[in-house]
């Protein structure tokens, strides 16, 4: 996974392990702290998973300017920009494959296709991954830049390449978003290790087969407007003050929104009642039918 950053020299000391090939994930995650945390917006806009295809733009020393067609925004007609470490990037074509798998639990390993079965990197929900051969217990994946590892079966979904990976109905997104209750809230954050509240609802509906744009108020402007009183489970809530959609949540039924509240919280379910969220609800929009 690679964090896209606003500028090669936007990363802090701190962040040096988000910054190796491949990422420490882990480690720089454990020394970031609540203000630390907080200090990444400005600073990080967004992640890329292993596997997704980025287009270069520009280049300066050791960093690379690149667009996330996987991820719209008006920032960029192309995809969401920013700067990646060009030790994290492959101009390797991944492997032509009539499966994929998908990682459908919050994070998974890749293991060593040998007996060992070693331990080779941890991959976030949503990772996609050219299949190789597939057996009851373990697939065979090609990682980039074309290495066969293994993951166990029971970690991904295995689907015809470019279809869903997961069910295209509401009740099954909200189950989905539920799974990574409690996980802190991260600036930027697109993965399983870590979601921003836009990062939350693009990564899911990207699993179940919906792409959207990666950031709130974008998303606010896409799908099918709902009016209050029609909510269905899976719809998406977005929230304003002074006109400016800030946040978006997942309606969960009953009143409720799943949401990555804000930097020192975690995913959580609360009521629509709950301040500020009744006051500063604008509008909902539907891309599941």
């Amino acid at each position: 996974m690679a964090t896209v950053w606003r500028s090669p020299n936007a990363p802090r000391a701190v962040d040096r392990p988000a910054l190796a090939n491949p990422a420490r994930i882990r480690t720089w995650l454990s020394a970031l702290t609540v203000p630390l945390r907080r200090d990444l917006s400005g600073r990080a806009d967004t992640q890329a998973l292993l596997g997704d295809r980025v287009l270069v733009t520009a280049r300066s020393g050791s960093w690379v300017k690149v667009v996330v067609p996987d991820q719209p925004t008006p920032l960029d007609v192309r995809g969401y920009p920013g700067w990646v470490p060009a030790a994290q990037l492959t101009g390797s074509a991944p492997l032509s494959a009539t499966s994929t798998a998908v990682v459908v639990t919050p994070t998974a390993w890749l293991r060593s296709a040998d007996g060992a079965r070693r331990p080779i990197v941890e991959i976030s929900f949503g990772t996609r991954l050219p299949v190789v051969t597939a057996t009851a217990a373990e697939v065979r994946v090609a990682a980039p830049p074309g290495r066969v590892t293994r993951i166990a079966a029971a970690d991904v979904s295995l689907t015809r390449t470019g279809t869903a990976a997961l069910a295209r109905d509401g009740r099954s997104l909200v189950r989905t978003a539920t799974m990574f209750t409690g996980l802190p809230y991260l600036w930027a954050g697109a993965s399983g290790f870590g979601f921003d509240c836009s990062g939350l609802t693009w990564l899911t509906l990207r699993v179940h087969g919906v792409t959207v744009p990666r950031d709130a108020s974008p998303q606010s402007t896409q799908g099918r407007l709902v009016p209050t009183p029609d909510l269905r489970p899976g719809d998406l809530l977005f929230f304003a003050t002074a006109g400016l959609v800030h946040h978006v949540g997942i309606y969960a039924g009953a009143g409720r929104m799943v949401h990555a509240p804000r930097t020192g919280r975690g995913v959580e379910t609360v009521s629509l009642a709950t301040p500020p969220y009744a006051a500063e609800l604008v509008r909902a929009r539907r891309y599941l039918e």
